[in-house]
């Protein structure tokens, strides 16, 4: 039987080790807030890095990257204010997304969402 939030965790957890496997080190997961929640928390040498997981099982669907739209990406950037505030991070921060397409092929976009306070 399929079940999204299994496919979703799946994702999450192909991204982190692909992204440890790059050198972040992992500092939280599936940060929750009542308006959004951020994937993965991460840091990049002295970069705290907010990442975004999308998967994508069909081509039809449209790239992970396109299915984050204008609200969705301002859910996520009230959900970083708030980490941001509550961990007192004062260094750089930086706003990834990580897609999965169907055969589970991962493209890593840096720095793919604007508009966060540093």
């Amino acid at each position: 039987m399929f079940r999204p939030g299994a496919a979703g965790q799946a994702a999450e957890q192909l991204a982190a080790d692909y992204l440890e496997a790059q050198g972040l080190h992992l500092r939280a997961r599936n940060v929750r807030r009542p308006y959004g929640e951020l994937d993965l928390v991460a840091l990049e040498g002295e970069t705290l890095v907010l990442v975004e997981v999308r998967k994508r099982s069909h081509p039809g669907f449209g790239g992970g990257a396109e299915s984050i739209d204008r609200r969705k990406q301002d859910r996520l950037l009230r959900v970083a204010e708030a980490y941001l505030q509550e961990s007192r991070w004062t260094g750089p921060v930086r706003f990834d997304v990580v897609t999965l397409d169907g055969a589970n092929r991962i493209e890593w976009l840096q720095d793919a969402i604007q508009g966060h306070a540093t």
